[in-house]
């Protein structure tokens, strides 16, 4: 079973940057989607950003110009830079791989703390 470990998250004040990492522990073909959902509280959870090797990354538009995803492929590996943060930014950050079939990897989810 593939799991993916996250770090990076924290506390950071409005204006602050981040960078949120996803490290897979098996390889995750370059054609499968990997990203980032997040959920604040009361809120449902969001596609934040996501990112096929080749393609455009997509990103919500509430984030759009602020964060950048990348991916490392030889490390199975998946960022989030955030930069210019918000408070509304604050809420639990989840990484996720696209796997054979329908079947999705999830992240244990990190917090991401912005302070006015």
């Amino acid at each position: 079973q593939v799991q993916l470990v996250e770090s990076g998250g924290g506390l950071v004040q409005a204006g602050g940057s981040l960078r949120l990492s996803c490290a897979a522990s098996a390889s995750i073909p370059s054609f499968n989607p990997m990203g980032w959902y997040r959920q604040a509280p009361e809120k449902e959870r969001e596609l934040v950003s996501s990112i096929i090797s080749g393609s455009n990354p997509n990103y919500a538009d509430s984030v759009k110009g602020r964060f950048t995803i990348s991916r490392d492929n030889a490390k199975n590996t998946v960022y989030l830079h955030m930069a210019s943060l918000k408070p509304e930014d604050t809420a639990v950050y989840y990484c996720y791989a696209a796997l054979q079939g329908t079947k999705t990897a999830w992240g244990q989810g990190t917090q991401v703390t912005v302070s006015s």
